[in-house]
């Protein structure tokens, strides 16, 4: 079978036409996935600004958010899972885009992705939470220092913002597939990956708190894997392997999920139905079911790739922010105006830093990096 795989990646055109930023052609882009990108922050935003508890609970809100948006409230409540579709986004995305790179290249790549949008949240959170009145208070200046390098979580330090865990997350997963860019990626090669994550996280699932299980990390592991199975599909085609993982992964993922839910009520004040989140966390995979077996190669709409870079900044900015702009809000507009108002506010400025931060910042620290390693390997 592995065999067989490995002769049709030479076979198989894999590449998918897309639209960049600017319209253009650009050979490999899968465009759905900017609009999948877009969709799950935008969950994530209704959760924090509809579902999210009241001021006493660290919410935007002064009154119970069931009372504000009762038609709303029951479909926001499971807002959160779109950080689940996100790590799936995550895995599928590094599979496709570190393939035949080296691991300097990977490495470049991430740090430029990741670093400048953050840097900036970081302050600009920082600041707005200093300046404008709310539930949220600023974080000691050392605290912040230390919230720049992504790595406050192992520290033990508190985030600048609570959005923020994800990130370290995603760093972990990028230290382990960085062990496989400098294997080298074949399609064996990461099927074997995904087998001996799988185990380990099997294994660390019921141990406690040490460096093997946060580096394993158990409870988001299932969704990082069915990414990157879900690539295997849509480079190699599906197989009966490559199903039947997503579907381990599945059902793995469930007991973690289940956990989240049962916490819920400390966040939004009420108990929800646990039976949505299998249903929510179920389309999810059908979704990029739908992506790796190209039933979304038709979309091609030419806005979504613009849709798409606003993803990151929005999340990175949207909850402490609209949270302190809800609470100094709240009391003169109306919440069925304010929600609408402060999302379309945080698209705009999500516009601006993509614009005129990620990409100026992305480019220098790029430049810079490539030179570095240049020097590094020149010695």
């Amino acid at each position: 079978m592995v065999d067989e795989a490995g002769c049709a990646e030479q076979k198989i055109n894999i590449r998918r036409k897309g639209l960049d930023a600017d319209g253009k052609d650009h050979p490999g882009r899968v465009v759905a996935l900017d609009g999948i990108r877009l969709f799950a922050a935008l969950c994530v935003v209704v959760y924090h600004y509809i579902a999210y508890q009241y001021v006493a609970f660290g919410g935007g809100w002064r009154t119970d958010t069931k009372e504000l948006f009762p038609r709303a409230f029951p479909v926001a409540a499971y807002g959160w899972l779109g950080v689940e579709l996100f790590f799936l986004i995550s895995g599928f995305v590094i599979c496709m885009s570190c393939w035949g790179k080296p691991v300097r290249g990977f490495f470049v790549s991430r740090a430029v992705r990741l670093f400048p949008a953050y840097w900036f949240g970081v302050v600009a959170t920082t600041l707005v939470v200093a300046v404008i009145p709310g539930p949220q208070k600023p974080r000691p200046w050392w605290d912040v220092l230390t919230n720049l390098t992504m790595l406050q979580e192992p520290l033990g330090v508190q985030d600048v913002d609570g959005v923020y865990w994800t990130l370290f997350a995603e760093l972990r997963f990028y230290l382990l597939f960085a062990l496989m860019c400098w294997w080298g990626l074949t399609y064996r090669r990461v099927l074997i990956f995904c087998g001996a994550w799988m185990a380990a996280s099997a294994l660390c699932a019921g141990a406690g708190d040490g460096p093997l299980r946060m580096l394993v990390m158990p409870e988001c592991s299932w969704y990082f894997i069915a990414g990157v199975a879900f690539y295997l599909m849509y480079r190699f085609r599906p197989n009966v392997l490559l199903t039947g993982m997503v579907l381990t992964c599945f059902c793995a993922s469930l007991p973690f999920a289940h956990t989240t839910w049962s916490h819920l009520r400390t966040y939004l004040g009420h108990t929800v139905p646990y039976w949505p989140v299998v249903v929510v966390v179920g389309m999810w995979f059908v979704l990029m079911a739908f992506l790796a077996t190209g039933r979304l190669s038709w979309v091609t709409c030419r806005w979504l790739p613009v849709a798409g870079a606003l993803t990151y900044p929005l999340y990175l900015l949207h909850e402490c922010i609209g949270w302190q702009i809800t609470h100094v809000m709240g009391e003169r507009v109306p919440p069925h105006v304010i929600v609408p108002l402060v999302v379309a506010g945080m698209l705009v400025v999500s516009w601006f830093v993509h614009r005129y931060v990620e990409r100026p910042a992305g480019r220098w620290l790029r430049t810079r990096m490539v030179q570095a390693f240049a020097q590094v390997k020149g010695r």
